[in-house]
């Protein structure tokens, strides 16, 4: 396990999150990347250093510090140009990472879907693209071999033409798959499935969520990012309504604008959504923080007009019910609950309805006997209220969506 430590660099301006809260955020995406945080260090400064980000005094005291902590990997809470980087790696002797660089690697480790997989590597190119010059870093892993360089032509440039080439290539393959997805949405539109999706800050405890709601077996751990690929699970509401719920990557502070444009596609299917549910964990102390930073992706991706729900979760670990009260004022809504413990579902599901209901409609059809197909779609997308057989044919009443009702007017 590599031993890191965590420098972040507080130039004295007025954020919501303080230098200590930022530097533990770091510690724990460090940790969800597999390393072990050996020292924290936050460093005061007026303005960032060309040179080295931070002052050479500095520099050379976090030297000392890598070789009596006997560290491997430096990780700055601040993005770095790639001179500084460099600059930074010549004078400590150890691997120097930016917060971008860390996340883009936990991204890459928890990328297991082919979509996943095009998608962290677009954003790492993106990501490398401007810090070429600074790095000089050879691309040997990203292909070429013999004939690939021009006469003359510089190592430098040629790593650029590849990498945009490379990019180039990525973005199409994410269009491809984009146009999937669409035709997949606009077949679950056809047969009026309801998508919910889930959103929130990442350990929100979404996944926890999908898990109890569906009985589902989506990999949960006490991780950021634990989830990456989006997951999509089916529900049967009391209603007899069939809904969809879509898991999504969590946000984060200061989400690196790589990984928006990247996972655009995706976070497409929350834009689409039907209803939005927005965790937050009520328990944590950062917990309207994380919810503006969710309300900032929600916006850059074009969902801010899409109904929601907030849903207060992580309960159980708020002892006095007070408290809990407190928390349903400040965010202005009534469900809360514990995923972990599957308590207050009941509440979630009675505020949820009133959004389904929305897109259901009430039929009266007589048909005959013979059709089962129409039958059984009113039993499988509807609530049959009543069941009348007249001779060879079938009177039923029955709360169905809105789309099938208008299916339906065309054959009846």
């Amino acid at each position: 396990m590599e031993r890191a430590l965590s420098v972040t660099v507080d130039f004295g301006r007025r954020e919501a999150w303080s230098a200590e809260e930022r530097s533990s955020e770091l510690s724990e995406l460090i940790r969800s990347a597999g390393a072990k945080v050996a020292k924290e260090v936050i460093v005061r400064r007026h303005e960032p250093s060309p040179a080295c980000f931070i002052g050479e005094g500095k520099v050379q005291e976090l030297a000392g510090v890598c070789a009596d902590e006997h560290i491997n990997v430096v990780v700055f809470n601040n993005d770095l140009t790639g001179t500084q980087q460099k600059n930074l790696e010549d004078t400590l002797r150890t691997k120097t990472i930016d917060r971008t660089q860390l996340i883009l690697d936990i991204f890459a480790r928890r990328a297991h879907s082919n979509e996943g997989k095009i998608q962290v590597e677009l954003a790492q190119l993106m990501y490398l693209l401007p810090r070429l010059t600074g790095k000089g870093i050879y691309l040997s892993r990203l292909g070429g071999g013999i004939g690939t360089r021009g006469p003359g032509e510089q190592k430098l440039e040629v790593d650029r033409r590849r990498i945009r080439s490379k990019i180039a290539s990525l973005e199409n393959h994410l269009d491809e798959l984009s146009r999937r997805r669409e035709m997949m949405r606009k077949k679950r539109e056809k047969f009026s499935v309801l998508t919910i999706a889930l959103i929130g800050y990442t350990n929100v405890g979404k996944s926890t969520l999908l898990n109890a709601l569906t009985d589902s077996k989506v990999i949960v751990e006490d991780k950021l990012f634990s989830t990456l690929d989006p997951t999509v699970r089916r529900f049967v509401m009391p209603n007899k309504q069939r809904v969809l719920f879509a898991d999504t990557v969590g946000f984060l502070d200061r989400i690196p604008h790589h990984l928006v444009e990247a996972f655009k596609a995706t976070l497409e299917e929350v834009a689409q959504a039907d209803l939005i549910l927005h965790l937050v964990d009520a328990s944590h102390a950062k917990a309207e923080e994380q919810a503006s930073a969710a309300y900032k992706v929600l916006n850059d991706i074009g969902a801010k007009d899409v109904p929601m729900l907030t849903v207060l979760n992580k309960i159980d670990k708020l002892e006095d019910p007070v408290i809990v009260e407190r928390a349903k004022k400040k965010f202005n809504t009534n469900v809360a609950i514990s995923a972990l413990k599957r308590k207050g579902f009941d509440v979630l599901i009675k505020e949820i309805l009133p959004h389904i209901k929305s897109v259901m409609s009430t039929v009266k059809l007589t048909i005959p006997a013979s059709d089962v197909g129409t039958t059984a779609l009113l039993y499988e997308n509807g609530l049959v209220t009543k069941k009348e057989y007249r001779d060879d044919k079938v009177y039923i009443e029955a709360e169905v969506p809105v789309r099938i009702k208008e299916m339906l007017k065309k054959k009846y």
